[in-house]
């Protein structure tokens, strides 16, 4: 069985599944653990639902391939590995869809439980649509591109994660994220990025209140940031040809090396390192003395 992005999918002990795999398609499972421990099956067409309310579905399962199918039961895919994920709705009532799975493939899907994805490793998500608060906990490698995201607490305590070509909605997002690569993305969303550590986000916009507070190592890259009070009590923290918007009472307390090509709002108590602007609606200097407080400078844009 091939996969869609072309290679073989393999199977827990990296030897290639066939093409004459087994088929399940088009029935409609409601019962606890329906397929439990396939392995080498695509299951095409099928909807899991009913009065049953079965879960667990296709929980330790091995090189599955999952298309046009519909699931409103809970903890449906579990312990999986080697699958992939094609055409397929997970509705509402199908939470926390996918938890401690390895090398997983999501792919024009719609995700729309609670708690999806969560501890799992080796996930690529693409062109898929998420409604998950809680979405995309405590993984290892994960990659997604051309998907839109809505979700309360995103990718917390993820790590090596890669954010491509798309659309967050969300609150209090990466938080505890540690090796992210972002780019070319439109992020909505309040808190984000608290306490992460070694994230560049490149070519996207941000708009949120108090982004950044207490990161280390967060570079941003021809950015467009708006909201009040952010990049506070930063460690290591690099701005290189961004925009700032409504930005007010910016980096405090922050260790910040920043070029910036508009002018701030205002800047507050930087701690240390230097920041350039073509100018400042207002520069504060109050309460703690530092030793070597960062330098302020005015630039020709």
């Amino acid at each position: 069985m091939k996969d869609i992005y072309g290679s073989h999918l393999p199977d827990k002990n990296n030897r290639n599944v066939e093409a004459d795999c087994e088929t399940v398609s088009g029935r409609v499972f409601s019962e606890e653990r329906a397929l439990y421990g396939i392995s080498n099956t695509v299951v095409s067409g099928c909807r899991f639902e009913g009065e049953e309310d079965g879960e667990s579905a296709l929980k330790e399962t091995r090189g599955i391939k999952v298309e046009g199918c519909l699931f409103r039961l809970r903890y449906p895919l579990w312990h999986t590995e080697n699958t992939v994920i094609e055409n397929s709705e997970m509705t509402e009532t199908a939470r926390a869809a996918l938890w401690y799975a390895k090398n997983i493939k999501i792919v024009n899907s719609v995700l729309n439980g609670v708690k999806a994805v969560r501890e799992c490793r080796d996930v690529d998500v693409a062109g898929s649509t998420i409604v998950s608060s809680e979405f995309g906990w405590l993984n290892k490698r994960v990659t997604v591109k051309e998907s839109r995201i809505t979700s309360e607490y995103p990718f917390l305590k993820t790590e090596n994660l890669t954010l491509t070509d798309s659309v967050l909605a969300g609150k209090y997002s990466f938080q505890y994220v540690k090796n992210a690569g972002i780019s070319n993305c439109e992020l909505n969303t309040k808190d984000a990025f608290w306490h992460s550590k070694n994230v560049t986000v490149k070519d996207s916009v941000l708009n949120g209140e108090y982004l950044g507070w207490y990161s280390e190592g967060l570079t941003l890259i021809n950015c467009k940031i708006s909201g009040t009070q952010p990049l506070c009590y930063c460690k290591k923290l690099m701005l290189i040809n961004c925009e700032m918007y409504a930005c007010d009472l910016s980096f405090e307390y922050s260790e910040v090396d920043a070029d910036v090509t508009t002018v701030i709002d205002s800047v507050k108590n930087p701690a240390k390192g230097v920041i350039r602007a073509p100018g400042y609606g207002d520069i504060i200097l109050s309460g703690s003395v530092f030793e070597n407080r960062a330098k302020i400078e005015t630039v020709t844009p």
